[in-house]
């Protein structure tokens, strides 16, 4: 999963960071910083509530991404 940052959006709130502060990287005033975040399995769940928290829609879940890719054609390899 790989989070899709739009930081013009971004307006300070810090809501992200307080459910996910080892995944979202903010500066010194509270601002979201630049760059799409890529997200390791075992912490979509806290990323994906810290991005839905943002009131101003600056965080898109992007699950399109070649980690979904790449879990499909382990579970297809897998029997799954």
């Amino acid at each position: 999963m790989r989070i899709i940052v739009h930081n013009a959006k971004c307006q300070g709130h810090a809501r992200c960071w307080a459910q996910a502060p080892d995944i979202f990287d903010l500066n010194d005033e509270g601002y979201i910083l630049p760059g799409d975040i890529d997200v390791e399995e075992k912490d979509e769940l806290l990323a994906s509530r810290g991005a839905r928290s943002c009131p101003e829609r600056a965080l898109e879940i992007d699950r399109t991404s070649d980690a979904l890719l790449d879990r499909l054609l382990f579970n297809q390899h897998c029997g799954g």
